[in-house]
């Protein structure tokens, strides 16, 4: 059995939602027949979500402290030394299906041309979320962040366009540009080569900056029987401070891989 290395960034975490993610995690490794190495790292003011946790006996659980909040990338890759075969970067706002990870599992054994795997996902409430993006521009990142409600309804057809929606579905989708970071399951030896989260990114956009890099180097694979449900999102309705560095890191994503207005 390959080795499974699970890392999850915390900062702030809802005590709840962690718990959620981590039970999920514990029946889909069950599942899967997997006993994974869970690093859970603490960017700042966990110790009460991390002091109820109960997870099994079996599993190694590092829990690093002390680094202070060094953002979200950067903290995923102070796992990347120990990386198993198998390196899930998770969320930890996000449910996994119970046989999500034997899905995975199976899909990179049948198809070791894949280096990156994302999952389908869903909100609370059922409807799709789109994690696959086409690259995009400053004008559609203002309409999905931050545009009012009748301006993204005239331009639901440019919204749709660069959230794959006429990709998305039931068939398993090879090479989409971009993936989110919410849920990424990587050959680590393919992480260990690009160097993991680029640390330039605090918050924000670490993710669509690794896809592209990632793509030069394997094959990514939407893999809809992969299922998860995420809780997450939304940057605008988190406050200014969040409003703040998603645009620092657009800025730095487009200075990096070329500006494109419109």
């Amino acid at each position: 059995m390959e080795r499974l290395t699970v890392s999850v960034v915390l900062y702030r975490p809802d005590p709840r939602l962690l718990e959620a993610t981590l039970t999920s995690l514990v029946r889909a490794c069950d599942e899967a027949a997997w006993v994974p190495e869970l690093f859970l790292i603490d960017n700042g003011q966990s110790a009460a979500a991390l002091a109820g946790l109960r997870l099994p006996e079996a599993w190694q659980v590092r829990v690093l402290q002390g680094h202070g909040n060094v953002g979200f990338g950067r903290g995923h890759n102070l796992s990347l030394e120990g990386a198993g075969a198998f390196h899930l970067i998770l969320n930890p706002d996000l449910e996994l299906a119970p046989d999500a990870l034997r899905e995975a599992r199976d899909f990179m054994r049948a198809h070791p041309e894949c280096g990156l795997l994302v999952p389908s996902a869903r909100w609370d409430d059922g409807r799709v979320q789109y994690l696959c993006k086409r690259r995009p521009s400053v004008f559609d990142l203002f309409l999905r962040g931050f545009a009012p409600g009748w301006l993204k309804a005239r331009c639901a057809g440019r919204l749709g366009h660069y959230e794959m929606r006429d990709r998305i579905g039931d068939q398993v989708l090879w090479d989409p540009p971009i993936v989110s970071g919410c849920c990424m399951l990587f050959r680590s030896s393919v992480l260990r080569e690009l160097g993991g989260f680029d640390e330039r990114f605090f918050l924000y956009f670490e993710d669509f900056d690794l896809s592209l890099r990632a793509a030069e180097k394997t094959r990514l694979a939407y893999v809809p029987a992969v299922r998860v449900v995420h809780h997450g999102g939304h940057a605008a309705r988190k406050g200014l401070r969040h409003v703040g560095l998603f645009v620092r890191s657009a800025a730095t994503f487009f200075r990096v891989h070329g500006w494109k207005w419109f």
